[in-house]
Order: structure tokens, then sequence, then C-alpha cells
């Protein structure tokens, strides 16, 4: 685990390009109480540029085509099961940005981005974002994962968005790397050698920069298939993979292994 103590400094028109980040989120009760997680999620945003708006691409909105929320006030959205009370009382008022989310759709009209004005911000966007902005006061909206397309597709279909880098917009993509929730392990006392395999082999990969090996997960091997036995949250690390620059550097401020089969690894990637 890593340790940011620069403070961040509100992005301005002419500054550098803003990074993008991608978060293992992990489970909901993260969120609670102060932890390893929750904190080094705060520490990440204090190292980043502040910025002025966020986009996030989680793994818990799968839909059919691609939609970004167009709404002034989005809800806060409690989209999982009874696990603690406290969950249910959390709200995250961010407003939206619907000037943003038209803008987008305009940009990538040939990829049919179509706006929503239904959805919010489900608890893969809130949980890490009332963290790292506790405040709520930075707009924020999501982009959907078109869940009937397969890996090459949202790798591809994230190059069309770096032009909000420029526009000192981060690009939360939040997902996990490892995410089996079928073999989950309490209390968190022991990982999976397989969980321990994949998220090291990603690591790698990622700082080759070798994305079609990433992008082709299914050749590789047993670890990657326990891993990743449904998509859904591997995507986002696709989306962040696919705004990575050519220069562009890459860390991971963020690792471990949650429950034994949910790799905590986020992926910075910054301007060198």
């Amino acid at each position: 685990m890593h340790s940011f103590v620069a403070e961040s400094q509100q992005w301005k028109s002419g500054d550098a390009i803003m990074p993008v980040l991608f978060i293992g989120h992990g489970a909901p009760l993260y969120t609670l109480d102060e932890n390893p997680y929750s904190r080094a999620w705060k520490q990440v945003a204090a190292r980043i540029p502040r910025p002025k708006a966020i986009v996030c691409i989680s793994a818990h909105w799968l839909t059919r085509g691609t939609l970004v929320t167009a709404m002034e006030a989005p809800r806060t959205i409690h989209d999982f099961g009874r696990m603690d009370d406290r969950l249910f009382e959390i709200d995250y008022p961010a407003p939206g940005d619907p000037a943003l989310a038209q803008e987008i759709a305009r940009t990538l009209t040939n990829w049919h981005v179509q706006e929503d004005h239904r959805w919010g911000f489900d608890h893969g966007a809130w949980c890490v974002a009332r963290w790292m902005y506790p405040e709520a006061d930075i707009p924020m909206l999501q982009f959907s994962i078109d869940y009937h397309r397969g890996a090459q597709h949202q790798y591809e279909l994230a190059k069309h968005l770096a032009f909000l880098r420029e526009k000192g917009i981060l690009i939360l993509a939040s997902g996990n790397i490892v995410h089996n929730l079928g073999v989950l392990r309490f209390p968190e006392s022991s990982t999976y050698d397989w969980a321990i395999e994949f998220d090291e082999q990603s690591k790698i990969l990622i700082e080759k920069g070798d994305h079609q090996s990433l992008i082709d997960y299914q050749k590789l091997g047993r670890a990657a298939a326990l891993s990743i036995p449904t998509p859904d949250h591997y995507y986002p690390l696709l989306y962040a993979l696919g705004l990575q620059r050519p220069k562009d550097k890459v860390s991971f401020p963020i690792d471990g292994i949650a429950y034994g089969s949910t790799s905590m690894r986020s992926v910075l990637i910054e301007a060198a």
C-alpha cells in the first residue's frame, strides 16, 4: 500500500491532461468506515489534480447499447443485498452535468451513445467517490458498459473518451481485476493462489503495455478463468487501459486481495 502526501490542485485550462484512474472497489462495506482501502482512495484524490467533473465507468451499470447519465441531480442507488443497514442511509448528492453528457453523446455519435435520465450513481461509483471527494461538490456522471459487446469493443470505445482528459475531467473506472464472488472466504484470513497469480500477471502485463493480452484474457489460462468468471468487473480496467497514451506512466497506488478472491488493485495512469 502506497501513501501519498501531496495535496491536489484545481485543474486549470492549459494544465497537463488529467490522469485516468481504475479503482478496485471491492465490497460496499469498505465505504462505511476508515480502513486501508478507503484511506488509500482519499490519498489518491489528494495526489491528483482536482477535476472539473468525473465520468465514472462502473461494473454495476451494464446495458444493451451505451448510455451516459444526463440528469441534473442523479439519485444514489443502493444496488446490493441487505448486509449493513448503514449502507442504505448513505446519499451521495453530487450534481450531474447534462451539458457534459450531451457533449459526450455528440462526440461519440458513431458509437451510438444515448443520454439517460433514469440511472444515477450505483455503488461502484459512490462507494469510492464519497471517500475521494466527500463534499460531493464535483459534477459526476456515469457511462454505461454495453454488456452485449466484447472486451475489444470496450477497449476501442474507451479511446474515444480521451478528449475528456484534456478538459480536466477525471475518468474513474471502477471494478475489480479479480472478482469471483462464488468462492469468497470469510473472514479475510486466506487468499487463493490463483487470485494472487492473476493479479500479479495482470500487473506485469500492464507494466509491459501488453494490452492485447489483457483484452484476450480468456487465453491467459486457469488463473484468469477463475479470476474472471464473468467480465463485468474486468471491463472497467480495459476502459482505463484504452485511455493510456504511449508516454503515460503507470503506477499501482493500491493493492491487496480481499475475501480471498477479490483484487483491490488500482491503476493510476498519468502524463509523464
